[in-house]
């Protein structure tokens, strides 16, 4: 889990609970300038929200897939909140006897409805807060147990590694030994060959010897 996105999820679910305990405030009051300044008030405080919101966005979509997808969906809960709020909003800063009318023949909540919906949405959003926290709290555990794994291949890399380079340097030796065995076999070669022409010579010479005293034994008799 991101702790930029739980920064910014911590900010958002305090400004939703304020926010709500004012509409539920404001939506008790009766038409005049007291209720159009907290209507204001509220109106700043969702700019806010939508702004927390943008960031959360682009945080989790900076994420690794898995947890990209678990985040989004979370926002989109957070979104469908926050246009509840706006449209409760957008409905108290509509004044006057017409209004009132008009939202009457809508079949729209009374002041004290609306605030039953308040206290449920509220609710809910608490609800929802201690689920982010539980679901925070898992994605922490499968994060170390991910950052073990890791650590572990990275260990076990290591150790291939570390025989790898033995195996090459043991082949390293290897050839070494090649090469030496190589050049004793061309020595002890050279050294046949020289071995033998001389017993050639040796055997030549013995023959011709022989040669030289049968001829004198056979002719000079």
């Amino acid at each position: 889990m991101s702790e930029v996105f739980e920064g910014y999820e911590r900010q958002y679910c305090e400004l939703s609970v304020n926010l709500s305990h004012k509409c539920t405030s404001a939506a008790l009051l009766p038409d005049g300038e007291p209720k159009k300044q907290q209507t204001s008030e509220l109106k700043v405080g969702l700019d806010d929200a939508d702004v927390l919101i943008r960031k959360m966005d682009l945080e989790a979509r900076s994420l690794q897939p898995s947890l990209k997808a678990a985040l989004l969906a979370k926002l989109r809960e957070y979104k469908s909140d926050l246009n509840k709020l706006k449209k409760e909003v957008n409905k108290l800063a509509l004044t006057g006897a017409n209004q009132a009318a008009h939202d009457l023949e809508s079949g729209m909540m009374d002041p004290h409805a609306a605030s039953a919906n308040q206290r449920e949405r509220l609710a809910m959003t608490t609800e929802r807060l201690d689920q982010s926290s539980d679901r925070i709290r898992e994605s922490r555990r499968a994060a170390l147990e991910t950052e073990d794994l890791g650590v572990s291949i990275l260990g076990e890399l290591q150790q291939q590694r570390e025989s790898l380079l033995n195996s090459h340097h043991r082949l390293h030796g290897v050839d070494d030994a090649i090469d030496k065995s190589k050049k004793v076999l061309t020595s002890m070669s050279r050294r046949i060959s020289r071995n033998k022409w001389i017993m050639g010579s040796v055997i030549g010479a013995l023959i011709l010897a022989i040669i030289i005293i049968l001829y004198f034994k056979l002719f000079h008799h």
